[in-house]
């Protein structure tokens, strides 16, 4: 074998002496070649991998552990597990969501794999408890992580109105450009509209906090209210309910048992506040407000 080899060698050796010019000829149109194909060559930290794996995530806001286990984990487990060439079956549980991890084996078509979890799980639907958020089926694509990070401070604004700036318009921005596939805030903080109930006042008027809870979802609301003729052409109708400003919502009548009524204002504390901070960036050991960009796949890290 080594002795064909080396003759081999020695035939195109004597090839190119004998005939320079072609050789010539297809060294420059191979190096022409590299040269129009390398500014297309994508340039990356990390490449894109296709992982054989497929996750299946179930919410249900309170629910303990241990419910979740045994009502919904076990149930898709058992489900996904006839699965063909499944390798490992992998779940996380903690308060409030159940995350399943199914690995199939290498060469496994992942598209087809995840359209079959997905059916596994609609066909379990219905034996999992009502409260529970939809399922949601994914599969676990590795692009690498951020390609980017910034940290945004201004001594002149708030933390609530740095965190909007980041949101509405450097995400807006960010997001126009090609290939960048989404940017996370890191750090900052969520407007929320707080509802402070008083107890002493529940108890008194005889309410408890689910009702007046059941009474905002269902009246501090849009709806569309179906159509109107106008002229000769026909006009969306829209019910407006939700409250424009804080002191239209402290105004919000909620009824109480014996068909009296009271403002939501004379129950509770509401405010215009932020939400319960769950992460914070510093820079220098100053706080600020960061975002993270993140690539699509198939771009070039370099490019975008």
């Amino acid at each position: 074998m080594r002795t064909l080899a080396s003759q081999d060698r020695r035939n195109i050796s004597a090839w190119a002496i004998r005939n320079p010019v072609a050789t010539a000829v297809l060294f420059l149109l191979l190096t022409a070649a590299g040269l129009f194909s390398f500014p297309g060559l994508r340039i990356n930290n990390t490449p894109d991998i296709d992982l054989p794996a497929v996750v299946v995530t179930v919410a249900q806001p309170g629910a303990a552990p241990t419910e979740l286990e045994t009502q919904v984990t076990r149930r898709v487990e058992d489900a996904v597990a006839g699965l063909g060439e499944v390798k490992h079956i992998t779940s996380t549980v903690v308060d409030g969501a159940s995350t399943t991890a199914i690995e199939f084996e290498l060469g496994k078509d992942i598209d087809r794999a995840a359209n079959d979890v997905r059916n596994k799980v609609a066909q379990i639907r219905s034996d999992l408890p009502a409260g529970i958020r939809e399922p949601v089926v994914t599969r676990v694509e590795a692009t690498g992580g951020a390609i980017a990070t910034y940290t945004v401070s201004a001594p002149g604004l708030s933390h609530e109105r740095l965190s909007w700036f980041v949101d509405d318009t450097a995400s807006k921005a960010l997001l126009s450009v090609s290939g960048v596939a989404q940017v996370n805030r890191v750090g900052g903080v969520d407007r929320e509209i707080r509802v402070s109930l008083r107890p002493d006042r529940l108890l008194a008027l005889g309410i408890t906090a689910n009702q007046v809870n059941e009474q905002l979802r269902a009246v501090n609301v849009n709806l569309p209210g179906g159509r109107g003729t106008l002229g000769t052409g026909e006009q969306a109708i829209r019910t407006l309910g939700s409250a424009l400003s804080v002191e239209e919502l402290r105004e919000r009548p909620i009824v109480l048992p014996g068909g009296r009524t009271a403002r939501l204002g004379e129950i509770a504390g509401v405010e215009d506040a932020t939400a319960e901070v769950r992460t914070a960036a510093r820079l220098d050991g100053r706080p600020v407000v960061g975002f993270e960009v993140l690539r699509t796949r198939g771009s070039s890290e370099v490019r975008v």
